[in-house]
């Protein structure tokens, strides 16, 4: 349902920047790609303005690729304890491949952190291999191209 009069409920999809944490959180309900402490101290520091029941989903780079974005495994329960808004799940981009199937493993993975965890949501998958996410568990997916194809 949406809040504040409004016709829809918004999610922030993408790399949420610290600068900006104080625009979007009196408008979304849920951020899908939380992975940085500098993103939860204003997280923190915005409280006050957070939209009513505003959740994150913590992006966890579950392939340990250097130089990419996301929470390390090993560190994702320090990183859920400092959270100040409600996590109820987890996001990934695993490393491309032009075959699906090469993606199975990292979907799994992130998978059995969240169930680990009990958190409901997996944000995982795209237009190349949604399918593959689908079957692994995902409750959201990011289908863009195959919008148009």
């Amino acid at each position: 349902m949406a809040a504040h009069g409004e016709l829809f409920d918004w999610d922030f999809i993408g790399r949420l920047q610290s600068r900006k944490v104080k625009a979007i959180v009196p408008y979304v309900r849920l951020i899908h790609s939380v992975a940085s402490d500098s993103v939860l101290r204003e997280l923190a520091r915005h409280r006050a303005d957070v939209h009513p029941g505003l959740e994150i989903l913590i992006e966890v780079n579950v392939a340990g690729e250097p130089g990419k974005d996301g929470v390390a495994p090993e560190e994702l329960d320090a990183f859920i304890e400092r959270a100040p808004v409600p996590v109820t799940g987890l996001m990934t981009m695993p490393p491309y491949a032009r075959d699906p199937e090469k993606s199975r493993r990292w979907f799994a993975a992130l998978r059995a952190l969240a169930d680990e965890r009990g958190l409901a949501r997996l944000s995982m998958g795209t237009s190349q291999d949604y399918r593959v996410a689908v079957a692994e568990g995902a409750t959201i997916v990011r289908i863009g191209t195959r919008l148009y194809d």
